[in-house]
């Protein structure tokens, strides 16, 4: 997906306000963040990691945002139980996670089920993605992008 353009989209934030791709690139880069559930270890976690770090991202002109198929509710009560300085964006009908090719078949002690894959995508303001990651470890996973946009 690195160098295409970035699957556009409208869903809401934490506080049922709508957010849109477009709108966001006219003032910064964004980071899309995909991660599978709230309040889990991990995803609590990476969610932390990018709260602690968001000034430097302001400062390098990059908005983060986390997408997960959760509700907006849930979503609050994640930003108010962990602090997190950062929105959370709520893809319900994952729609947008299957734009991004993140919504995909899973297996845990041998059960397959759908789920979001932890992946990130950096997109530039000319709406094309710079950089995919996959297969994210949410502990270093914050630090690892800030460091590649440090480098840019």
């Amino acid at each position: 997906m690195e160098n295409k353009q970035a699957p556009k989209f409208t869903i809401p934030n934490q506080h049922g306000e709508k957010v849109s791709l477009t709108k966001e690139l006219k003032q910064h880069m964004v980071l899309l963040y995909f991660y599978p559930k709230d309040m889990t270890s991990g995803c609590t976690l990476e969610g932390i990691g990018f709260s602690e770090r968001i000034k430097k991202f302001k400062k390098a002109g990059v908005v983060v945002f986390g997408v997960s198929a959760d509700s907006v509710d849930r979503h609050v009560k994640f930003c108010e139980k962990e602090s997190l300085a950062i929105d959370l964006l709520s893809d319900e009908d994952k729609k947008v996670c299957e734009k991004y090719g993140v919504w995909i078949e899973k297996s845990m002690y041998g059960k397959k089920y759908m789920g979001i894959s932890r992946e990130s995508f950096l997109i530039g303001q000319n709406g094309k993605v710079i950089k995919h990651w996959s297969k994210v470890k949410p502990a270093i996973h914050p630090e690892e992008v800030l460091e590649y946009i440090h480098s840019l």
